[in-house]
């Protein structure tokens, strides 16, 4: 027997408080602003669309298999990432339907009940693709097709739906690595978007990075600079960073385990970085050398203007056997109790009093917010 689809219906109060004097607040506050321009200066977007424009090839490939916080919480309940088609580390992929993969999803959606991710797909589903009717295993065909009929057509493309969602400007990050052909094309295109790129240094500054012997050398190559002693290595540095600012970036972007800073003397500095070259730091050394490198960060950005961007407090690829198969950035990152009135002090003497110095500090843990970093702002 057919079973009678449940509707999708959105309530306009749904994000607000309950408390009606608080709703009424809410309400006004954001009446105010809803028509203003989207400013993302940390968004989850890929170049490449924007410079190709190219059409998203179906529900799967847009929605599913590049969220991490989705198929997170698919594989918790038993669903391997092969069975969805994630992408393996090695670069391969299992052969799975795109259909099959979404109707497994649409099985499991009921899951998400309660979780940002089911409030952010009820939005996309209901206002983006105009879907009435919830997404479940009964569903699931309805809306994938629904869903990718729409992504063939022009309204869809990745610049039309940027310019349908009022965004003033978004910025990407990417590694020192990355020669940003894809930004280059965008600003080659006569296209008005405006997709900026931030410099993301983790793969050349940490030394517990899986990639940072390979990612050093190639650090050096596209540099020119014998990234093996320190002051050029330094240098290599502030000639990417200018390369990214000739590519519209306005800011840094440095995701660490903690919020440790240092401000060590010249020699100790050098010594650290010979330890770490030679592939000889330990925990302690390579956690150091990532806190004086914040701190030499902070000195460029008094330099060249561009804002910091700080996200730390996050054991990334806590699942190894994930990691190994998968990669990083696959959902497998556990937030961390995360200090910062200390952990930022060393930086903060050095730059906190002077105004060509901006920095952001991200948390995962709210509480941090009024204990610790309002205070410090």
């Amino acid at each position: 027997m057919k079973q009678t689809p449940h509707p999708l219906r959105l309530h306009p109060d749904r994000l607000f408080p309950a408390d009606p004097a608080q709703r009424a607040i809410a309400r006004r506050l954001y009446a105010e602003i809803a028509a203003l321009p989207i400013v993302s200066p940390h968004g989850h977007t890929d170049p490449a669309w924007f410079a190709g424009n190219a059409a998203f090839a179906n529900a799967t490939e847009l929605l599913l298999t590049p969220d991490h916080y989705v198929f997170r919480m698919l594989y918790s309940q038993g669903v391997d990432l092969d069975a969805l088609g994630i992408p393996r580390a090695d670069g391969s992929r299992a052969e799975v339907d795109p259909r099959a993969a979404w109707r497994t999803f649409a099985a499991h959606f009921h899951l998400f009940r309660g979780t940002p991710s089911a409030s952010w797909l009820a939005h996309v589903f209901h206002e983006v693709f105009g879907l009435d009717v919830r997404l479940d295993a009964h569903s699931a065909d309805a809306c994938y097709d629904r869903i990718s009929d729409a992504l063939q057509t022009p309204a869809f493309a990745p610049r039309a739906l940027f310019e349908r969602f009022n965004i003033e400007v978004i910025a990407t990050t990417e590694s020192p690595l990355d020669p940003l052909l894809h930004h280059a094309a965008i600003r080659d295109s006569g296209w008005q978007g405006r997709v900026i790129t931030a410099y993301r240094p983790d793969p050349v500054v940490d030394p517990e990075h899986e990639q940072f012997a390979d990612a050093l050398r190639r650090f050096g190559e596209l540099s020119g600079e014998d990234v093996y002693d320190w002051q050029a290595y330094l240098r290599a540095h502030r000639q990417r960073r200018a390369a990214f600012a000739r590519m519209g970036a306005t800011s840094t972007d440095h995701g660490h385990p903690s919020a440790a800073t240092a401000d060590l003397p010249d020699a100790q500095a050098r010594r650290l970085f010979d330890k770490v070259v030679r592939g000889q730091a330990g925990p302690a050394d390579a956690e150091l050398f990532r806190a004086q490198m914040l701190t030499e960060m902070a000195a460029m950005s008094v330099e060249d203007g561009l804002v910091m961007q700080l996200h730390p407090g996050c054991f990334r690829n806590h699942n190894q056997a994930l990691f190994r198969r998968f990669g990083r950035d696959k959902g497998a990152d556990i937030p961390l109790r995360t200090e910062y009135v200390h952990a930022l002090k060393p930086l903060l003497d050095r730059f906190g009093n002077d105004p060509r110095f901006r920095l952001i500090l991200f948390t995962l843990d709210e509480s941090n917010y009024a204990r610790e970093l309002a205070p410090l702002a």
